[in-house]
């Protein structure tokens, strides 16, 4: 603005000037002036990159569109018409995304006291996050407590008991409760998940709560109907009750007794047909697979591989299993190359690519691509949690039919063919959502890093200042092995630069009259 309210003389003065400054700067100066560049853009790269591995996004890009788009102007202004005006199919689809980010409890969690604490003993390392333990103390008073519990004193203690968050306050209020009431099943299952430090002195505390537990729930199912109060009451007893007997079931399974914990699972199922939401199928499946009852896997899949059921990678992941056992112990890429595929291989590789859609990232895992951690104690269906709990129990299970990873390695990647798009459009499923990143490095650990898909690609910033941090290092190395050739090059530079500007002054001066010149000072 200045430059522009400046006489042509002026100009020109101001332009000799700036020339006979650029000439008296010496090589110490570009020295100076692109190790500086080099640093500074150093320093961004590297916060860029630590920022993006962190959150996942650029920096520069989320501060453009979150502060300064709006200062611009820069409103979408046709976003609500465009929500308004969705069609059903994107409405639904939004539904369902919104669901299949819901987070869920590990069927399969680890007790707290005898696998993750012992992990923690040993590493040094915490396996839970602090959201995910929140989560599960939800859960506990979900499912443990009611509004009748201020009635009984051993329950009232547990209802805080739950809350609390340091694990000492907890235990010691499971005592008190016991106290109180030798017969407080919710107490034993505290001490059962948090104090033992084998899977022994567990399964002796969860036959204590059994017993307990069963008196309560054969008293409140007498009484359920009589007032509301009473059937919430029945309600929290039956889930104690069958908190109580999953559990023995998975202790009998850790301890070897795998037939006893399918028969534990296969009741549990029988008693309480309504309670499907818990999942128990994908405990019976997983112990199934570890006595090679294939036939009876078959039988379980057929019930709960339904269209109208939610899926999970147990589901999908085992009936992929299933159909690949049946070709893998003879497949081989060259062969099938050469003749095709068979009908069975077809079968086969159509459920690999159905369960890789579901969840993506599994095969790193199966295939020993990716380090496993212990599973948390909530995962996220179809995301990086999912994956970490099914490989975690059932990549024995895939190493144990022969040529089934074999079969796996050669087909998996042949999904995303299929799926170019896939928050956009899925083939047997919805898209896949968009969310799962983020709740996945809620749920797991620091340590771990956490599997995205599909892979971002880098964002514009961090390539540009990558670029520019290597030019300008490059220029600060050059600058100063040969200064005087580089200060040579510097002033050309400018001087080229300005040429246009000094050609086109001298041409103004040379066709106007000096008289010009003189009133347009004055004026």
């Amino acid at each position: 603005m200045l430059i522009s309210q400046l006489s042509t003389a002026e100009s020109m003065a101001l332009f000799r000037w700036v020339t006979a400054f650029l000439n008296t700067l010496t090589p110490k100066f570009y020295v100076a002036l692109t190790g500086t560049s080099s640093l500074i853009s150093g320093l961004i790269l590297i916060f860029e990159w630590w920022y993006f591995r962190k959150y996942g996004t650029s920096f520069i890009e989320q501060v453009s569109v979150s502060h300064l788009r709006p200062l611009l102007g820069a409103v979408d202004n046709n976003t609500p018409t465009i929500n308004f005006t969705a069609s059903n199919g994107e409405a639904e689809s939004n539904r369902q995304n919104v669901s299949e980010c819901k987070v869920w409890r590990n069927p399969l969690n680890l007790f707290r006291g005898a696998e993750y604490n012992r992990y923690t003993w040993v590493t040094g390392r915490e396996p839970l996050t602090y959201y995910d333990m929140n989560l599960s103390a939800q859960d506990h008073q979900t499912f443990f407590t009611c509004d009748t519990d201020h009635v009984r004193p051993a329950d009232a203690v547990m209802q805080k008991a739950w809350r609390e968050r340091n694990a000492q306050a907890r235990m010691k209020a499971a005592y008190q409760a016991l106290e109180l009431n030798n017969e407080c099943a919710t107490a034993y299952v505290l001490l059962a998940e948090e104090e033992t430090t084998t899977i022994l002195e567990a399964e002796k505390l969860f036959k204590q709560a059994l017993k307990a537990g069963e008196v309560c729930y054969r008293r409140s199912q007498q009484l359920q109907h009589h007032s509301p109060q009473q059937e919430a009451q029945h309600r929290r007893d039956t889930n104690v009750l069958v908190y109580i007997k999953r559990r023995l079931a998975m202790c009998a399974r850790k301890l070897g007794r795998i037939r006893e914990a399918v028969k534990l699972m296969r009741d549990l199922m029988k008693e309480f047909p309504l309670l499907s939401m818990l999942n128990i199928h994908e405990n019976l499946l997983e112990a199934l697979l570890e006595l090679q009852a294939y036939a009876d896997v078959q039988v379980v899949l057929a019930k709960y591989d339904d269209i109208s059921l939610p899926k999970s990678a147990t589901i999908c992941y085992t009936a992929a299993l299933l159909k690949a056992r049946a070709v893998s112990d003879k497949f081989s890429p060259e062969a099938a190359s050469r003749r095709g595929l068979s009908t069975a291989e077809m079968n086969a590789v159509e459920a690999i690519h159905r369960a890789v859609e579901f969840n993506p990232h599994v095969p790193k895992y199966l295939l020993e691509m990716k380090s496993l951690i212990l599973p948390p104690e909530h995962i996220l269906k179809r995301g990086d949690s999912e994956a970490i709990a099914y490989a975690f129990f059932h990549l024995q299970h895939w190493k144990r039919v022969e040529g089934a990873l074999n079969l796996l390695h050669c087909t998996w990647e042949g999904t995303f063919r299929m799926i170019p798009y896939p928050l956009e459009k899925g083939h047997l499923f919805y898209p896949y959502p968009s969310c799962t990143e983020t709740a996945d490095r809620e749920l797991l650990p620091s340590f771990h890093e956490v599997s995205v898909y599909p892979k971002k690609e880098l964002p514009f910033f961090i390539l540009f200042t990558a670029g520019l941090c290597s030019f300008t290092a490059m220029l600060a190395l050059l600058t100063h092995q040969f200064p005087e050739l580089m200060g040579v090059f510097a002033k050309a530079f400018f001087s080229t630069l300005f040429a246009p500007f000094n050609f086109m002054m001298e041409k103004i001066e040379s066709v106007l009259p000096s008289s010009f010149w003189h009133l347009l000072t004055r004026i």
